[in-house]
């Protein structure tokens, strides 16, 4: 089909009544238009038989044209020239075809001229407007058309919508287009094997280049097994092409993945197969040298890719323990590592790692390590302290603790320590690329608030039950069944707002109205507030009250086992700390505490801190959950009665309402921002603090 030559022309006149246009006439503010976009098929209204559409925008000093080219091989193209803010012309219709909808019986009516403007509306958007006729069955109709280009999420989408007079109902016209190059990224697929001598080379390997790929940008993506401890891998990945508009590319295999992404490397680290510890040695190096983690089976592949070798571990550690590896380590790499970050690549053991963080820790060079936190593991743990002791203070200490060397409340009181906090888990995947997909643009985080901030809900005599999701919004239950069938609290990390905006968004999208989410956990991510050294424990909260402001979050939760834990110890706060949140927080309307049932209470000017009464077990069988909450409700038998329930990550939505169905009357299960407010109003639990 051929171009409308004479439309051109005639819009091309339009130059000459540039010195007649208001003051904002002309192009300059829509460099954000220009270039080639490419539609994005699956998220636009359909095109029919032409099934694609690519524009081509120039903006020069005083005007605008744009290139529509509709469908593949066998195109039909039109060029509109135009001054925004200049007086309508009329232009030549020199073909027929009805582009956005061939498959209707309408053709534009080429013996009657059309009748263009355009106009600029901001910095980075044009509306065309457009007058002219379609021939129908029963003759000729006037059209009226409003064509608008918008320039979004930093000049890398365009969101083009027609609307038409004669299309007043239905779905609108709406294309969105990619800048042709724009969001390009791959993606990789780990094996389910994750064992020293299994999979887990291969795997090392796939991560440690996604680190150094994702230096300059999102580039690479891995999907993990359906069962990863982060049950969002896929629905995230679905969220970033669907929702953020990313191209991916599959890489089939590892040697695909080195072919396509071995220049973002200057070389290979190889470990020893045969000491575990020497791989968490080599994520250090790697990032230290933009290199890639190869065992000694991946060699050949790295050289086939062009890399050299840069550091060798292959016999280097045989025969020394951990604390002596680890002071190796240090010796040769701590003084170019971040004092920002420190990655604690501990979780499974043995013939077993996961080290799905450390893209993360290569991408921020840091220092890995599993040493134990336990204070009778003399050596690792001596070492552990001095490199705590060399970061900077509110460092971020990512992964987890080795469940072979010590438990997590002995790595979390000496991290705390030291003012640091925690990013759990070992596990955490594809950080590296999340922390640099930002917020859509304009996006702003709302939360289904259900009471206003002094409100004073009505209080019935009646057992009142809230239930909390712990463990982090990213764990368990958030994509299992029964979410929105019951008001139900959720931990937000709230260091995503930095660390993962796109993946904070993706949480908050698909939030139902009963889903609440709440600040965790003692501080700007985990920390015990009992540990924590007392003079930066106010710069601590004021990082997490800003983070609170951020997401919209009006209820706080701590928790600190750095004295105890379920059954032993004390895992309560005293007065003087609970008294600094209150202080620190004044916009929240409550607070929680505990993992396990909790000792601490309070309310002061009718905003309640309340410890879990309940903690329910993913294996407690139903019958004996319904039973422990009618006997608590029976113990605690002055009403109302605010049962905090919390709900290990384990346990979906679907079971737990199955749980609250049979308790019978005189229950109630509401929002938690209302069981605080009528816990504040009318507390029934007796004050109780740890005293020290």
């Amino acid at each position: 089909m051929k171009s409308p030559i004479a439309l051109l022309a005639t819009l091309v006149a339009l130059c000459a009544l540039v010195a007649s246009a208001p003051a904002r006439a002309g192009a300059p503010g829509l460099q954000q238009l220009a270039g080639t976009w490419e539609l994005l098929r699956d998220q636009s209204t359909d095109i029919d038989h032409f099934g694609a559409l690519t524009l081509d925008i120039a903006a020069g000093s005083d005007r605008v044209t744009i290139v529509r080219t509709w469908g593949r091989g066998r195109t039909f193209r039109d060029t509109i020239a135009c001054v925004p803010g200049a007086p309508p012309v009329e232009a030549a219709v020199s073909d027929w075809v009805f582009p956005t909808n061939i498959f209707m019986g309408l053709r534009m009516a080429g013996w009657q001229p059309r009748r263009l403007r355009c106009v600029t509306e901001g910095d980075s958007a044009l509306a065309v407007e457009e007058q002219f006729s379609v021939h129908g069955s029963q003759g000729i109709a006037a059209v009226t058309a409003r064509h608008r280009f918008q320039a979004a999420e930093d000049g890398d989408i365009l969101f083009y919508t027609i609307t038409r007079s004669s299309r007043a109902a239905g779905p609108a016209i709406r294309y969105i287009l990619r800048r042709r190059g724009a969001r390009q990224a791959y993606v990789a697929r780990t094996e389910d094997d994750w064992t020293v001598h299994g999979g887990l080379s291969t795997n090392a390997l796939l991560i440690s280049l996604q680190g150094v790929a994702n230096a300059h940008g999102p580039k690479l993506y891995l999907l993990y097994p359906d069962d990863w401890p982060f049950t969002y891998v896929h629905s995230v990945y679905d969220f970033y092409r669907n929702r953020r508009w990313y191209a991916f590319t599959e890489l089939r295999s590892p040697a695909e993945a080195l072919r396509a992404l071995a220049g973002s490397a200057k070389g290979y680290v190889v470990w020893d197969t045969a000491v575990r510890t020497s791989l968490i040695v080599a994520f250090t190096a790697a990032g230290l040298e933009d290199a890639v983690v190869v065992s000694e089976k991946e060699v050949p592949l790295a050289e086939h890719a062009g890399l050299r070798l840069l550091e060798d571990l292959r016999g280097k550690f045989r025969g020394m323990n951990d604390a002596s590896i680890y002071r190796w380590a240090r010796d040769r790499y701590w003084e170019r590592c971040s004092r920002e970050f420190i990655v604690w690549l501990g979780g499974e053991h043995g013939a077993v790692m996961k080290p799905a963080v450390a893209d993360w820790g290569i991408h921020k060079k840091v220092f890995f390590s599993d040493l134990s936190c336990r204070p009778s593991d003399t050596a690792e743990y001596a070492l552990a302290r001095r490199l705590l002791s060399e970061m900077k203070p509110m460092s971020m200490v990512m992964g987890w603790h080795s469940y072979a060397k010590d438990l997590e409340e002995e790595f979390v009181t000496l991290t705390s320590s030291f003012g640091h906090r925690v990013e759990g888990l070992n596990s955490l995947p594809n950080l590296s690329f999340s922390a640099q997909v930002p917020l859509s643009h304009g996006f702003v985080f709302r939360n289904n608030h259900h009471v206003a901030p002094g409100a004073k809900p009505p209080v019935e005599n009646k057992v009142y039950i809230s239930c909390v999701q712990t463990d982090g919004i990213g764990l368990g239950a958030w994509l299992k069944p029964g979410r929105g069938e019951i008001p139900y609290a959720w931990e937000v990390l709230m260091n995503y707002t930095w660390m993962a905006p796109g993946m904070a968004e993706y949480f908050y999208t698909m939030a139902t109205p009963n889903d609440y989410f709440i600040g965790c956990l003692s501080g700007p991510g985990y920390l015990y507030p009992k540990a924590v050294p007392p003079a930066l424990l106010p710069g601590l909260m004021a990082i997490a009250r800003d983070q609170m402001k951020t997401l919209d979050l009006r209820v706080f939760e701590t928790m600190d086992w750095s004295a105890g834990s379920e059954f032993q110890g004390n895992t309560d706060l005293p007065a003087d700390v609970v008294a600094k949140y209150y202080d620190g927080m004044p916009e929240a309307v409550g607070f929680v505490n505990g993992y396990g049932p909790g000792y601490t209470f309070t309310a002061k000017g009718g905003r309640a801190f309340v410890s879990y009464d309940y903690y329910l077990s993913p294996v407690r069988p139903d019958t004996e959950a319904v039973a422990d909450l009618r006997e608590l409700a029976a113990v605690n038998a002055h009403r109302p009665y605010f049962l905090l329930v919390h709900v290990r990550e384990w346990s979906d939505v679907k079971r737990v309402r199955g749980i609250l169905d049979r308790l019978g009357a005189g229950f109630e299960v509401v929002p938690l921002d209302v069981f605080l407010a009528m816990a504040g109003e009318k507390p029934t639990f007796e004050e109780r603090f740890l005293g020290r």
